[in-house]
């Protein structure tokens, strides 16, 4: 088992991608904390999911720097250790330039700053005085094809993923003489319950289109590109961004 006795904290695992992370992780002997910001029944469902012991729930919005601190801390003084951080946790609504109002468009531009972006910040920078002092560890940042495709629709979600494709690579370099291997996965589109309706409706079929497998991702898809930067032989690929969208956008 690749992760035996390690212990992961992945942010916003109570459902979707963060879910299927979880499970692999698991799978693989790893000890996991699943973070959830609101919805604890799907979390504590996830937790019910994973194979091996030592697993637990910890509540808190990572917009909350005080709650991020305690978090983190408190999945270190359970296990002693923290090997593998993956920053999966964000928010995104629909907020066009050309029918929005101007308040719900600062509003979420606030939140996905706060959330997206300094909510991955702090949650490294909690993460990695630890694993600085151990001089061991990974840090794994979900992004999105957003960061490169654009999302007219949705703007704010994707300048974060690309300020945070653009933060990853920074702390790859800030990391690496401490033995800490930073990787970034950028997805494209997800099938999780979240999107299920939007991909039953007229829309999916163009969606599913915009792959060459007319199919979009499954969270397992996302999963395993996680675990490979996580894994302790791919530290060479420290810095990477990994794309998993089924060659539906090159870059």
């Amino acid at each position: 088992m690749r992760f035996e006795n390690k212990t992961i904290l992945i942010s916003g695992s109570g459902r979707g991608i963060g879910r299927a992370i979880a499970i692999s992780f698991a799978q693989e002997g790893a000890r996991v904390c699943i973070n959830y910001r609101s919805d604890k029944e799907s979390a504590q469902e996830t937790l019910n999911m994973l194979e091996g012991s030592g697993h637990f729930l910890h509540q808190c919005d990572i917009a909350d720097p005080g709650a991020v601190q305690k978090m983190v801390q408190a999945c270190i003084n359970k296990f002693d250790q923290l090997d593998i951080l993956v920053n999966n946790a964000a928010v995104h609504q629909h907020h066009p330039i050309h029918n929005t109002s101007y308040e719900k468009w600062q509003g979420e531009w606030r939140r996905s700053i706060d959330t997206n972006l300094l909510g991955s910040a702090n949650l490294t920078f909690c993460a990695a005085q630890h694993m600085i002092e151990r001089e061991s560890g990974r840090i794994i940042f979900v992004s999105s094809r957003g960061a490169f495709r654009g999302e007219p629709d949705q703007p704010a979600y994707g300048a974060s993923k690309g300020a945070i494709n653009s933060f990853g690579q920074s702390m790859a370099m800030a990391l690496g003489p401490y033995g800490i291997g930073v990787g970034i996965v950028a997805p494209g589109f997800v099938e999780t319950d979240m999107v299920s309706d939007l991909l039953a409706s007229e829309k999916g079929e163009k969606i599913r289109g915009q792959s060459p497998f007319n199919r979009v991702a499954k969270p397992e898809e996302v999963a395993n590109a996680v675990l490979y930067l996580a894994d302790p032989k791919s530290l060479w690929s420290s810095g990477a961004i990994i794309d998993v969208n089924g060659a539906s956008y090159f870059r």
